[in-house]
C-alpha cells in the first residue's frame, strides 16, 4: 500500500483514496460530490410528493363533480403541487448535478467555497419540510398557487400569524437565499477553477448552460425575494404594498414575480440543455455540432431573459405599446433557442445512435420541448395569450416544458451518470420499461389539455362543465400512467446502487475529465489536475483530451 503525496491530503487530513460511506451522506460534509447526491436524493424524495399530490387532483378532474376533495383542499393540493415541484425538486436536482459535475468536468479538486455550498443544501430540507409541514397550520396551507398573486394571498382567514401562506412566504424566502448562495459557489468556481489550458472553447457545454443559470439566478432573485419579503410584511404587520384597497397595486407583486419567475424557466431549462449537448454526442459517437454557437448561444438566452416577464401580463391592464415590446423579445428567444436545436438534430444526424436508456429520454426530452416551443411561440403572441389566457392550454404548455423537457432531461441525466456517481450499472431493462411508461403517461396527461384549453376549459379549478369530461379523462389516466413510471424507476435506482454490477471508470467510451477518474471518483477527484490541450466532444478524432492523464 502506498501512501499518499503531501499535496493529495485534504484539510481534513483525508486522503486521495477515501470514499464516502453511507453516513457521510446524512452529514455536514464539504465534499462537492456528496453534497450533489445529497441535493439529487432529497429533490426525489420531494417529487414524489408532489406527484402524489398531483395524481390527486387528477383522481378529482376525473369526473366533471368535485367528488373527492372540496374546493378549499384542492386549492391548497394545486398549490403545494407546483410550488414543491419548484423549489423542492427542479431546482435543488440541477444544483446536485451542477454540484457533482461543473468541478470534475472542470478538472478541480473541490467548488470554491465548499462550506457556503453545504449550508446552501441543508436550507433545502428545512424549507420543503416547512412546505409539508403547513398543512398542520391553521386553516391549512396556502391556496393562493405557486404565484401567490395578492389579494389572495395577503387573506388571512385563521386569524393567526403562523397560517399557511405565512410558511409559504418564508418557505420561498430561504428558497431564495439557499439559491443565491449556490450561484456564488457555483459562478466563482467556473471562472476561478478551470484546469490548466481549459479556456472558455475548451469548456464542455453543460458547465457553460451552468453558468448561463446561475447568473440569471444572481440577477432575479433579488427580485422575487424581495416580492416575497414585501408580501410577508403585508400579511402580517399590515403594510399595503399591494393592497388594492389601501392604495397598494397588486400589478406591482406581479412585476416582481415575473422579473424573476420567467427567467427562471431558463434557469431550469439551461442545464437541461447541457445534458442534451452532452449526451448526443455520446450515443451518437459524433461531435457536437456548432460546439461554439451552442455555448454562446446560452449567454444570448441570459441576455434576452431580462426583457421578457411582461409577457405573463398581457391581461394585466398592461398598456398596448408594452404588449407589443415584450411579445417582440418574448419570440426573439426562439432563435438562439432553435440555434441549439439545430445543432443538436445536425449531431445525431448520419450518426451511429446507441438507444440506451440515456438516450431516449434525451431524445423524448429533445421531442416534447420542440412540441413545447411551439406552443410556447403562440403564448408569445398578444391575441392567442389573450384568447387562453387561464386556461388548460397554458397548464399543458408549461408541463410539456417542465416534465416534457426538464424531467425528460433528469432522468437522461440520471442514468447516464449514474455508473460514475455509485461505481455501479443500472438495469438496462428497467431503464427502458421506466422511458417508455413516462412517454406514454407524459402524452397522454399533457397533450389533451391544449384541446379542452382550447374549448375554453378553466384552469384551477375542481369541477368544470360535461363537455370538457372526454378530454380529462384521458389526462387522469395518463396521469396515472406517470404516476406508475416512476415505480421502475426507484426499484432500478436502489437495485442497481445495492447490488448492480461494477461500473468501469467510462462504461460509455465518452470523452470528458469525469470519465478520466475512477467510478466513483476519489476525494478531490484528481491525485493531479488535468492539463487540457484539446476542445471536448472529439468523438472520432485522434487528438487526446489532456497531455498528462491518458484522455
Amino acid at each position: 500500500m502506498t501512501q499518499a503525496p503531501p499535496e493529495a491530503l485534504t484539510n481534513e487530513g483525508q486522503s486521495l483514496t477515501h470514499l464516502p460511506n453511507w453516513r457521510t451522506f446524512f452529514s455536514f460534509s464539504t465534499d462537492h460530490k456528496v453534497i450533489g447526491l445529497q441535493y439529487i436524493v432529497t429533490s426525489f424524495f420531494f417529487f414524489l410528493v408532489a406527484g402524489i399530490f398531483a395524481m390527486i387532483m387528477r383522481g378529482e378532474l376525473i369526473t366533471p363533480e368535485p367528488d373527492l376533495v372540496d374546493r378549499t383542499v384542492y386549492n391548497a393540493l394545486f398549490t403545494m403541487h407546483g410550488s414543491i415541484m419548484l423549489f423542492g425538486w427542479t431546482f435543488p436536482v440541477l444544483a446536485g448535478f451542477a454540484n457533482y459535475l461543473v468541478p470534475l468536468m472542470i478538472g478541480a479538486r473541490d467548488t470554491a467555497f465548499p462550506r457556503i455550498n453545504a449550508i446552501a443544501f441543508w436550507m433545502v430540507p428545512v424549507f420543503g419540510s416547512l412546505l409539508i409541514l403547513s398543512f398542520l397550520a391553521p386553516g391549512g396551507p396556502a391556496q393562493s398557487g405557486w404565484w401567490s398573486y395578492p389579494p389572495v394571498s395577503i387573506q388571512n382567514p385563521a386569524g393567526v400569524l403562523l397560517n399557511g401562506e405565512f410558511l409559504w412566504l418564508v418557505a420561498v424566502a430561504l428558497s431564495g437565499i439557499s439559491s443565491i448562495l449556490g450561484a456564488v459557489n457555483i459562478v466563482t468556481t467556473i471562472v476561478r477553477m478551470r484546469c490548466p489550458g481549459m479556456g472558455w472553447f475548451k469548456t464542455p457545454a453543460f458547465v457553460w448552460t451552468v453558468l448561463a443559470a446561475q447568473i440569471i439566478q444572481l440577477f432575479g432573485l433579488p427580485a422575487l425575494t424581495a416580492g416575497a419579503v414585501m408580501l410577508l410584511f403585508d400579511l402580517t404587520v399590515g403594510t399595503t404594498f399591494f393592497d388594492a384597497s389601501q392604495g397598494g397595486s397588486p400589478v406591482l407583486y406581479q412585476h416582481f414575480f415575473w422579473f424573476y419567475s420567467h427567467p427562471a424557466v431558463y434557469v431550469m431549462i439551461l442545464p437541461v440543455f447541457g445534458f442534451f449537448s452532452e449526451l448526443f454526442p455520446v450515443y451518437a459517437r459524433k461531435p457536437l455540432f456548432g460546439y461554439k454557437v451552442v455555448v454562446v448561444s446560452s449567454m444570448i438566452i441570459v441576455a434576452l431573459s431580462g426583457v421578457v416577464w411582461v409577457h405573463h401580463m398581457f391581461a394585466s391592464g398592461t398598456p398596448p405599446w408594452m404588449r407589443m415590446l415584450f411579445m417582440f423579445s418574448t419570440m426573439l428567444i426562439s432563435v438562439p433557442t432553435g440555434i441549439k436545436v439545430f445543432a443538436w438534430v445536425a449531431t445525431l444526424w448520419g450518426g451511429k445512435l446507441r438507444l440506451d436508456t440515456p438516450m431516449l429520454f434525451a431524445m423524448g426530452g429533445l421531442i416534447n420541448f420542440v412540441f413545447a416551443g411551439i406552443t410556447g411561440i403562440m403564448l408569445a403572441s398578444v391575441p392567442v395569450d389573450i384568447h387562453v389566457n387561464n386556461t388548460y392550454f397554458v397548464v399543458g404548455h408549461f408541463h410539456y416544458v417542465i416534465y416534457g423537457a426538464i424531467v425528460f432531461g433528469i432522468y437522461g441525466a440520471v442514468y447516464h451518470w449514474f455508473p460514475k456517481m455509485t461505481g455501479k450499472m443500472y438495469y438496462e431493462g428497467l431503464g427502458k420499461l421506466h422511458f417508455w411508461l413516462t412517454m406514454i403517461g407524459t402524452t397522454l396527461n399533457f397533450l389533451p389539455m391544449h384541446p379542452v384549453g382550447l374549448m375554453g376549459m378553466p384552469r384551477r379549478v375542481a369541477s368544470y362543465d360535461p363537455e370538457f369530461a372526454f378530454w380529462n379523462v384521458i389526462a387522469s389516466i395518463g396521469g396515472f400512467i406517470l404516476g406508475m413510471s416512476t415505480i421502475p424507476f426507484l426499484l432500478n435506482m436502489i437495485a442497481s446502487w445495492i447490488n448492480g454490477d461494477r461500473a468501469p471508470s467510462n462504461p460509455w467510451r465518452a470523452i470528458g475529465l469525469e470519465w478520466l477518474v475512477p467510478s466513483p471518483p476519489e476525494h478531490e477527484n484528481f491525485e493531479e489536475l488535468p492539463i487540457v490541450i484539446a476542445e471536448p466532444y472529439g468523438y472520432g478524432k485522434s487528438e487526446p483530451l489532456t497531455e498528462n492523464l491518458g484522455g
